[in-house]
């Protein structure tokens, strides 16, 4: 999931998450009609899944919690990293996009 300037959640399936971030900052053809009038910001939560039917499956299921349940889910997945591991917070790993 990547939250945007707005404050609203994108959820989207990629195998490759830096450049699927790069192609939604980029606004080019390659990103999402969602991102024509959001800036993403940064990556608040993702999962790994073991093929693309899965995660496909998994996402459906994301997109139809309301958007408290999404914050609730990414709230929850913090607190389970910062409860293990005080180091294992979700970094941004796209660098910035040159123009």
């Amino acid at each position: 999931m990547l939250e945007c300037s707005d404050g609203s959640l994108y959820t989207g399936i990629t195998t490759d998450i830096a450049r699927r971030l790069a192609e939604h900052r980029e606004c080019g053809r390659r990103a999402a009609k969602f991102f024509r009038t959001r800036t993403p910001v940064r990556i608040c939560y993702t999962e790994t899944h073991p093929n693309r039917a899965a995660a496909s499956r998994r996402e459906w299921q994301i997109k139809q919690l309301s958007p408290a349940a999404k914050r609730a889910l990414i709230v929850c997945t913090d607190k389970i990293a910062n409860d293990t591991a005080p180091t294992a917070q979700i970094a941004d790993p796209a660098p910035p996009v040159r123009q």
